[in-house]
C-alpha cells in the first residue's frame, strides 16, 4: 500500500502551555481506513484538526502524495471533514446544506441533484430535505453534516466522532453505511473515536493514543491479541485485561500476593518486579487453580457473563457462558489458560 499521508515529528503546544500532541510519526496508505483511538484528551482530535489545516503544528510536517501541506489552507487540501459540532448553515435547507460543497466546486445542477438525492436516501434523510437545521434533532443534524462530508468525494475524509449523538440502531446503520461508502469509493479515511467497538469494526488499522503519543498501531486483531503495553492491554477489550503484579523467582514463576504463582518465560530474571496480564476469556474456575477468589458481581450481558472477583492479587474479571450462574459471596479457585498470559512490560506472551 503506497503512502498517501505522512505525519512526521508532529507536535502541538497551545498558548497556555498544554502539550496536546508530542511527536507523532504516522503513515496512512491510499484507500486505508485508519482509526485514531484513545481516551478524551489524548490528542486524537488535535491531530485530526492539524491534518485538516484548522490547527497549525508547533513542529513537524504533514505530507500528502503531492507534497508538503503543513502550511496549506484548509480549502486547498481537498479534504472532507465532519466533526462533533455540526457547523450547518442555519439559513439553508437540508438539501442545500448537503449540496453546498458540490455547488462550490462547480458541479452542474443535474449532477448536484443526483448525488444529493442518492446521499440523503443512503442516510434516511429524504423526509427532511426541505427543513432548516434549527428544526432538527441533534442526531438528525449530525446525519446532515455526515451527508455533506460524504457527498463531496474528496481525496481524504476526516471524521471526529461523527456518530456521537446517534442512538444504538441508527449508530449501527451509519457505521455500516460509512464503511460501505468508503470501500466503494476507495477514499482514504481517518476516523477519531474513544469507542473501541467502533474502532474495531471499522478500521483497517487502529492507532491507539495516550497523552499525545502513539502507543501502538496495528490491525484490530493484532492490537487485541498482542498488546505492547499496560495501557493498550487495559484500554483495548471490554472489559480490559486483568493484571497480576509480583516478583519473579528462580524456576520461572511469579510470586504474587496470596501465593499466586503463574509461569514466566524461562529467560525471565529472578527477583524482578513484573506485571502479568490475562484477558477475562482466559480466566476459568479450577479447583486446583493457584488463585483464590470471592464473587463480587455476576454481570449477565446476553451472549456471555462477566464475573467480578476479589482475589489476593486484586480484582479479576472472568468471562463465562451465559448459562452459568455465580452467587455473590461464593468462593472458588481460578486458573489462567496456558499460553494466554502476557508479560505486560514487554508485550511478551508467556508460553
Amino acid at each position: 500500500m503506497s503512502a498517501f499521508l505522512e505525519l512526521s515529528g508532529l507536535h502541538k503546544v497551545f498558548p497556555d502551555g498544554t502539550e496536546a500532541v508530542r511527536g507523532i510519526d504516522l503513515a496512512c496508505g491510499e484507500g486505508e481506513f485508519l482509526v485514531l483511538l484513545g481516551p478524551s484528551g489524548c490528542g486524537k482530535t488535535t491531530t485530526l484538526r492539524m491534518i485538516a489545516g484548522l490547527e497549525t503544528p508547533t513542529a513537524g510536517t504533514i505530507r500528502m502524495s503531492e507534497g508538503d501541506i503543513t502550511q496549506r489552507p484548509p480549502q486547498a487540501r481537498d479534504i472532507g471533514f465532519v466533526f462533533q459540532f455540526y457547523a450547518l448553515y442555519p439559513h439553508l435547507s437540508v438539501f442545500d446544506n448537503v449540496a453546498f460543497p458540490l455547488q462550490s466546486s462547480g458541479c452542474d445542477a443535474e449532477e448536484v441533484r443526483r448525488r444529493v438525492c442518492d446521499m440523503v436516501e443512503r442516510l434516511g434523510l429524504q423526509e427532511l430535505t426541505g427543513r432548516r437545521p434549527s428544526t432538527l434533532s441533534g442526531g438528525d443534524q449530525q446525519r446532515v453534516a455526515l451527508a455533506r462530508a460524504l457527498v463531496r468525494q474528496p481525496r481524504l475524509w476526516l471524521m471526529d466522532e461523527p456518530l456521537e449523538t446517534l442512538d444504538g440502531d441508527r449508530r449501527l446503520q451509519m457505521l455500516e453505511m460509512i464503511r460501505a461508502q468508503q470501500l466503494d469509493l476507495g477514499i482514504t479515511t481517518i476516523y477519531v473515536t474513544h469507542d473501541q467497538e467502533e474502532a474495531m469494526s471499522l478500521a483497517d488499522r487502529v492507532v491507539v493514543m495516550e497523552e499525545g503519543r502513539i502507543r501502538q498501531a496495528g490491525t484490530p486483531a493484532g492490537i487485541y491479541d498482542e498488546p505492547e503495553s499496560l495501557f493498550v492491554a487495559h484500554f483495548i477489550g471490554s472489559p480490559g485485561m486483568n493484571f497480576v503484579s509480583g516478583e519473579s523467582e528462580a524456576g520461572g514463576w511469579l510470586q504474587a500476593n496470596g501465593g499466586v504463582r503463574p509461569p514466566l518465560p524461562a529467560r525471565a530474571p529472578a527477583s524482578q518486579a513484573l506485571t502479568l496480564g490475562v484477558r477475562p476469556e482466559h480466566v476459568r474456575p479450577d479447583p486446583q487453580g493457584p488463585l483464590p477468589g470471592t464473587v463480587v458481581l455476576d454481570e449477565l450481558l446476553g451472549t456471555h457473563r462477566n464475573v467480578h472477583l476479589d482475589t489476593p492479587a486484586g480484582r479479576i474479571i472472568m468471562r463465562r457462558p451465559p448459562a452459568e450462574t455465580y452467587r455473590s459471596g461464593a468462593s472458588m479457585s481460578l486458573a489462567f489458560d496456558k499460553g494466554q498470559i502476557f508479560r505486560t512490560d514487554t508485550g511478551e506472551r508467556v508460553r
